[in-house]
């Protein structure tokens, strides 16, 4: 087989960039309504902006009422916070939550609360009956447990959307036991839209929730976390204690808002891009690089690699190459990037900045690079 050179992105290449959808940026009218907002200080409450998103955030949750913080992972902080508000509280939630895995450990090294994991499942959720063999019972070598989180949509599992059966009946169960429960919801939206209902039908049984502005929604920066007004309160002064009180923040605050007003259109259309992209590589029938179309419910995929012939590294490093030969093959030259994400798998999200024309160059460039892989695997099994 003759060796093929693959050279990295520049020199013409268009790069589309499908690592997250945190880098989506502001459109021509995002940046228009962010310029235009009328401004004040909101530690004093008195940005009219930031109070609007606020109130209209709960309103979409069904809370009564909001805050605006710079992030998704402060968000939770401080949601967990106001609910373990005694060192060596415990907090139950999944293996792969993002919380538990991505955000630094900060409830255990900012507030001494004690995570303790349920496993999650493929789809998301996890086991009932283990929930309640976790919280502890009265005993004085124990943590007290405090609070129960869970997220929707899932990120480690391909931003997959938990059943509405079983948010009830998990909702159900944290009754029962008398425990909050938290929803980690930096992309509630794709799964109301996947579920076409409210997204406050999906956090009814929630005593608090965080919403990420900057994910699928396509703001630069934000997130909102809803709850009673009790608990607002609270979040007002740990949210300060944190570093997250801003001045005129009504200049974010606009983006969020016009962002959340055509949610439902931006993300169908991503969704059903992330489709097509799907659909393709099982087109592909290759054993080398899979994806399940069913399983990736929103705007997440996760591309499964067989790590005995390509690792999710090697996958990510070519997609961002073009060869000579595929330039030649395929009449273009894109760059795609991609992120490795385990060890069997690399991640592709579709965001609100891709296009069709966008979705087709990648679809091209992926055929083609999972054809080179299968070619290379053929020739090597050759005796």
């Amino acid at each position: 087989m003759e060796e093929q050179t693959h050279s990295p992105a520049g020199g013409g290449c268009r790069v589309v960039d499908l690592r997250s959808d945190t880098v989506a940026h502001p459109s021509q009218a995002m940046k228009e309504a962010m310029m235009t907002a009328p401004l004040g200080d909101d530690v004093f409450g008195e940005d009219p902006t930031v109070n609007a998103l606020q109130e209209k955030v709960a309103a979409m949750l069904g809370k009564e009422a909001g805050l605006f913080v710079p992030s998704g992972t402060m968000a939770n902080l401080i949601c967990v916070l106001h609910h373990c508000q005694h060192r060596g509280s415990e907090v139950l939630l999944g293996h792969l939550s993002h919380i538990h895995l991505c955000e630094q450990g900060g409830i255990a090294q900012v507030g001494g609360v004690h995570p303790r994991t349920l496993k999650n499942l493929p789809d998301g959720t996890f086991s009932l009956a283990e929930l309640r063999q976790k919280v502890r019972g009265e005993n004085d070598m124990w943590p007290v447990t405090a609070l129960v989180c869970v997220e929707s949509t899932h990120n480690m599992v391909g931003g997959k959307v938990l059943s509405l059966a079983w948010l009830d009946e998990l909702g159900a169960t944290c009754r029962e036991l008398g425990l909050p429960l938290h929803m980690d919801g930096a992309r509630l939206f794709n799964a109301a839209t996947v579920l076409q209902l409210p997204a406050s039908r999906l956090v009814q049984d929630c005593s608090t929730v965080n919403i990420c502005l900057s994910k699928g929604l396509g703001a630069p920066v934000g997130s909102v976390i809803a709850g009673s007004a009790d608990f607002i309160r609270s979040a007002r002064r740990l949210r300060r204690v944190l570093g997250g009180a801003m001045r005129q923040a009504g200049i974010l605050a606009a983006a969020g808002i016009y962002a959340l007003d055509r949610f439902e259109t931006t993300l169908d259309r991503d969704h059903r891009n992330l489709q097509d992209v799907a659909r393709a590589v099982v087109e592909c029938e290759s054993e080398v690089v899979k994806c399940d179309p069913e399983g990736a419910h929103t705007n997440i995929l996760l591309l499964e690699c067989d790590p005995k012939v390509m690792t999710p590294g090697h996958l990510c490093q070519r997609m961002g190459q073009v060869s000579e030969e595929e330039a030649k093959a395929t009449g273009q030259r894109v760059v795609v990037r991609i992120l490795p994400f385990t060890e069997y798998a690399a991640r592709l999200v579709v965001h609100c900045d891709i296009t069709t024309e966008d979705i087709k160059s990648v679809i091209k460039k992926l055929k083609y690079v999972i054809k080179e892989f299968n070619s290379q695997t053929v020739i090597a099994s050759v005796p």
